[in-house]
């Protein structure tokens, strides 16, 4: 007699072994090859196969990963009951009041973010105020209950959006189908972005195509055997203040509680987590209305009057859809990409605009930063990967590969070259780009192997030094949003690997340190394992060391 776990065993191989056979006979490989080793397929994971076709065209998949401590849920599973939709959030007694770590107050009323300059307020304006509510009571008194087929929490857990449903997984799984569903019913989720140093339990924001956006405890939503979420807080309700498509949430980094929500009209919202804003039930959100934007073409800056609006403060980006939007690791920097073609780079502190550019056509999609915060990648209809560098404020680089548009890009924090005698001097940059032509491609990036043109002089030809990018011409005044420069101009990058990773377009890309994570728009995603991780490692997530490449040949 077979045990259930030989079963179990069993069915999974064979599931691999079909899904290998599958990608196979599509002409793909479960493997690819890096000068410091191989990437091998270890997962994929996807939606229920009975979801019917028309709901994959609902939205674009975006994939984010979260990884759960051991640890007990807090403030969000000891919150009293709550009524759906009605009553304010509360902040619960092991939470305390920290709205002014974040906010400061000006004499006449308006309030910004602590990092926020300037004085400006918001007058009343035609619409209706921000509403922030709780949404899925729980109906045991506020205790969440298990389920017996629920996680225990622990662990990494991959969030992806299929139609109107967003997905939840176990990362290390060998199941492909998700363990928790929750769906939308008449809007679809769009965008997600997770917080692992949340202090009150809510973690998860989700923004959805009807301009909604919910912040949630993953943990809460992974013990409840329902579809539906549970002890949400809502913003912008029924797309109260902006009802056009939630781009792109995310968290600011080192601001607990404090997020913000792009909108596919060119404004991006900047919100406080509803528990930190509201001291009691009694307390519900003020004015959340701005002045009327009288020149959609000019960047902008607007505050709410009221010390309980939320959101606190409305920045007019563009005029035409934010696509993408990434902060710096201090949280001092936004990068944002729009359908404008334009890469701008804001100063948080100063609410003002540092930089910028066009992509060389049409619209940019994507951008990531690196994690010391001194290179800008972005992605678009071009088909380039260009680099931005934040010293300089100007593309220092540009990638050929792809023969579509990109649609996402991010650099590799984990990968590291072979060590040299000074790192600082020869710094090289390990990032990967993937695209709607279905292919994965690493680049490398070293600033004094570049060869730069210095100078072109009128009517001759630029003069060629290996220089590091501060011996360039200079630097472009702050503020300046500049045109794509000549091809010429800029050092051309080739990648490193191209590799044909899904059969169809792909929409996201992630490094994690045992794995590469690619997604296709349909909702697959597959988990490549690096080069010195076993499957034994990846599976009980102990960390793994990537090998670093030992030559310049292909093993």
């Amino acid at each position: 007699m077979i045990s259930n776990g030989a079963t179990s065993t069993t069915t999974t191989a064979a599931a691999s072994s079909s899904s290998n056979t599958a990608a196979q006979s599509l002409g793909l490989k479960n493997f690819f090859k890096t000068p410091e080793g191989r990437y091998k397929l270890l997962h994929d994971k996807t939606h229920p196969s009975s979801l019917l076709p028309y709901a994959l065209a609902k939205s674009i998949t975006q994939i984010t990963l979260a990884h759960l401590k051991d640890q007990p849920v807090q403030a969000t599973a000891n919150l009293p009951a709550l009524q759906p939709s009605s009553t304010y959030s509360v902040a619960s007694s092991g939470v305390k009041y920290v709205t002014s770590k974040f906010l400061g107050s000006s004499g006449n009323g308006s309030r910004m973010l602590g990092f926020v300059g300037g004085n400006g307020t918001g007058s009343k304006a035609n619409g209706g105020a921000s509403k922030s509510a709780h949404v899925g009571a729980l109906s045991n008194g506020g205790t969440a209950t298990i389920g017996s087929n629920t996680s225990d929490g622990k662990g990494t857990y991959l969030i992806f959006n299929v139609g109107d449903t967003l997905y939840i997984t176990e990362l290390n799984s060998e199941e492909k189908d998700p363990i928790k569903s929750i769906s939308f019913g008449n809007s679809n989720p769009i965008c997600h972005a997770f917080d692992s140093k949340a202090k009150d339990g809510h973690d998860l924001l989700i923004g959805l195509n009807s301009g909604d956006v919910y912040s949630v405890s993953l943990r809460l939503q992974l013990q409840d055997v329902g579809k539906k979420l549970v002890g949400a807080h809502h913003y912008n309700k029924d797309g109260t203040l902006n009802n056009s498509r939630c781009t792109s949430v995310a968290w600011i980094p080192e601001r607990d509680g404090a997020f913000v929500a792009a909108h596919a009209d060119g404004n991006l919202y900047v919100y406080e987590k509803a528990s930190l804003l509201y001291r009691s039930s009694k307390d519900g959100p003020g004015d959340s209305t701005f002045p009327v934007i009288k020149d959609q073409t000019q960047f902008s800056v607007a505050h709410a009057r009221s010390s309980k609006s939320n959101p606190i403060a409305r920045w007019h980006i563009c005029q035409g859809p934010i696509n993408a939007i990434a902060f710096s690791a201090d949280g001092r920097y936004l990068a944002t990409v729009g359908r404008d073609g334009y890469l701008r780079v804001f100063d948080l502190l100063n609410e003002q605009l540092i930089c910028g550019g066009k992509s060389y056509y049409s619209a940019l999609l994507c951008c990531a930063w690196s994690s010391d915060g001194k290179y800008i990648l972005t992605g678009g209809e071009d088909d380039l990967v260009q680099v931005w560098s934040m010293e300089d404020r100007k593309v220092v680089a540009w990638g050929e590969g792809h023969n579509s548009w990109v649609s996402g890009v991010a650099f590799d924090p984990f990968w590291s070259p072979q060590t040299s005698e000074d790192e600082s001097e020869n710094a090289v940059y390990r990032f990967g780009s993937v695209g709607q032509d279905t292919q994965l491609l690493l680049w490398d990036l070293a600033m004094d192997e570049l060869v730069v043109p210095l100078r072109r002089p009128p009517g001759g030809s630029p003069t060629y030094s290996r220089t590091q990018s501060s011996h360039w011409d200079s630097v472009v005044p702050v503020g300046t949003l500049q045109p794509a420069p000549s091809t010429k101009d800029v050092p051309k990058l080739a990648p490193l690997v191209a590799h044909r990773v899904h059969s169809e377009p792909l929409s996201g890309l992630i490094f994690s340190q045992e794995s590469i994570l690619t997604a296709s728009r349909d909702g697959h995603v597959k988990i490549w394992m690096r080069p010195g991780c076993s499957d034994s490692q990846v599976s009980s997530s102990d960390n793994c060391t990537p090998v670093k490449p030992a030559g310049s040949g292909f093993r």
